[in-house]
């Protein structure tokens, strides 16, 4: 597996590049993030968003008409690629693949997972990829996705920690700001913050 990354857009949204086996797949394509996967994609299949806040989906609309690929999005986040409820003058897009809870795919080979950790969003989601977990802005190095947001929940956002700190499994975890980190080395963090939501 190979990962790029580049920080996209006033809030330097990263978005990643997972090539398997010769194939791509977008995770996150924000703001202006358009020709740097261009540049970057030889065989793309698919587009995957994280959840549905514009700083992560803004270039859907542009790469799906270039590319002519799906986009999976979180069946409950759908309707802010459509709809701009931020206005912030998101180009809309629309998702091909309306993601269910925790659900699995298997593209020729390339597999990947969702696994719903609501609360940032209602469809908030990482994707599991190998033993890498595409963290969005659920899990960051130190901190976690804000809760204070139009349709954020904060009663989600601490079921959704204590589910991920159930897990066995660790990962290394490619966050939607700043740097890299594992899951492992973010247990006692998400522990703390269950006493601050």
């Amino acid at each position: 597996m190979n990962i790029k990354s580049a920080p996209m857009g006033d809030y330097q949204t990263n978005c990643y590049i997972v090539t398997v086996d010769g194939k791509d797949v977008i995770i996150d394509p924000g703001m202006g993030a358009t020709s740097w996967v261009l540049e970057n994609v030889k065989n793309p299949i698919a587009i995957l968003n994280t959840h549905g806040h514009f700083d992560h989906v803004w270039s859907n609309k542009e790469l799906k008409e270039k590319l002519n690929i799906p986009i999976y999005c979180p069946k409950d986040d759908c309707f802010m690629l459509e709809n701009d409820p931020f206005s912030q003058g998101t180009p809309s897009s629309k998702a091909d693949i309306k993601v269910k809870d925790d659900e699995e795919f298997d593209i020729d080979g390339f597999k990947f997972k969702f696994h719903h950790f609501a609360g940032h969003t209602p469809g908030c989601s990482t994707i599991e990829i190998e033993d890498c977990l595409f963290s969005g802005d659920f899990i960051f190095d130190g901190s976690i996705g804000r809760t204070d947001f139009p349709y954020s929940n904060p009663q989600d956002m601490k079921k959704s920690i204590n589910k991920i700190l159930a897990w066995d499994k660790d990962f290394k975890v490619y966050t939607g700001h700043g740097g890299s980190t594992t899951l492992e080395n973010q247990k006692q963090s998400l522990k703390n913050w269950l006493n601050y939501i």
